[in-house]
């Protein structure tokens, strides 16, 4: 008889790519996942990992075990779910992916009080941007995933995958604190022509959606700088390197040498929970969610001249937003 967890181990290299990726996901050494191949091997006699490079590539045998073993893990979600729903109370292990200022700003909160309060939940946190977490939401990979889109440019949810809205977040124009733009009360997008920009690398949502949004102003970026954390951007645009769009939520204090500016209009992301439609009816997806949203009533950055738009905490997933694309 094949050994779930063995199968799990597969499953998690198939979707993460790599040895090490598969054991971050799922909380073991590499070695243990590689291990865990290895016994698998032996009790099916076959071949399951080849050396590419330097990393391993999926036989084909593999690749089919690894679509039996997703069937599998989906049976077991559905075994796991009814049992939590019996007991009525959040337990078991939730894993969640959460993109990096989620990570940083509102995930430590979240989980610590899941763990006070619910100690027969074992919820489990991985960095990982939207656009792959997604993916690994409708896999199986991950229980739940805490995601953005932006007003320009939605991020759509596969079918099987439900959602609900967690809070907006609001981004400001940060600039050097000497700049033409310091003192300025807000900055229209046209306005910003020849500027020298500071931004995540391209393929991630934030660098896409500046550079979108730019040119719909008839404005082609110059991006001099990248990198992937907020507080290093900001770092850069203190230094006097370039200017930068920056989201409130994780950003921390803005340091001696850089200043905020509010752009107009002012750009805003939306965040999301994300999940499987079969794990609807678990307590532990449905109290996440709700956790989620009462901490965010803490985290969140407040709009000028406006309250955010806060879902209420106490609002079940039922009264939540539909399972349709994110908008």
């Amino acid at each position: 008889m094949l050994d779930l967890a063995r199968l799990r181990a597969l499953h998690a290299v198939s979707v993460h790519g790599t040895v090490g990726a598969a054991a971050t996901a799922l909380g073991y050494t590499p070695s243990a996942i590689s291990q865990q191949i290895a016994k698998l091997e032996r009790e099916t006699r076959t071949t399951l990992l080849e050396r590419q490079g330097r990393g391993v590539a999926l036989t084909e045998e593999a690749r089919h075990l690894a679509a039996t073993a997703q069937e599998l893990m989906a049976i077991v979600e559905r075994a796991e779910t009814e049992l939590e729903e019996r007991r009525g109370l959040p337990a078991g292990r939730l894993t969640i992916a959460a993109f990096a200022s989620a990570a940083r700003g509102l995930l430590p909160g979240v989980l610590a009080d899941l763990a006070h309060r619910h100690p027969a939940l074992d919820a489990r946190m991985s960095e990982i941007d939207p656009h792959l977490s997604i993916d690994l939401v409708a896999k199986g990979a991950v229980d739940m995933a805490v995601v953005h889109d932006w007003d320009i440019a939605p991020l759509p949810t596969p079918p099987g995958v439900e959602q609900a809205v967690i809070g907006d977040d609001y981004c400001d124009l940060v600039v050097p604190a000497g700049h033409w733009l310091a003192g300025r009360g807000a900055v229209r997008r046209e306005e910003l022509k020849g500027e020298r920009w500071i931004t995540q690398p391209p393929g991630l949502v934030c660098h896409e959606w500046l550079v979108r949004t730019l040119r719909e102003a008839g404005c082609e970026p110059d991006i001099a700088h990248t990198a992937e954390e907020n507080p290093t951007l900001v770092a850069l645009v203190a230094a006097g390197l370039g200017i930068a769009l920056i989201p409130r939520l994780g950003r921390g204090p803005i340091p001696d040498g850089a200043v905020t500016v509010r752009l107009d209009p002012l750009p805003v992301r939306r965040l999301y929970a994300l999940w499987r439609a079969g794990a609807s009816r678990r307590p532990a997806i449905a109290e996440t969610v709700r956790t989620l949203r009462g901490h965010w009533s803490d985290a969140a950055p407040t709009k000028p001249d406006a309250a955010p738009a806060t879902p209420d905490d106490a609002t079940a997933i039922a009264d939540a937003a539909p399972a349709t694309q994110a908008s």
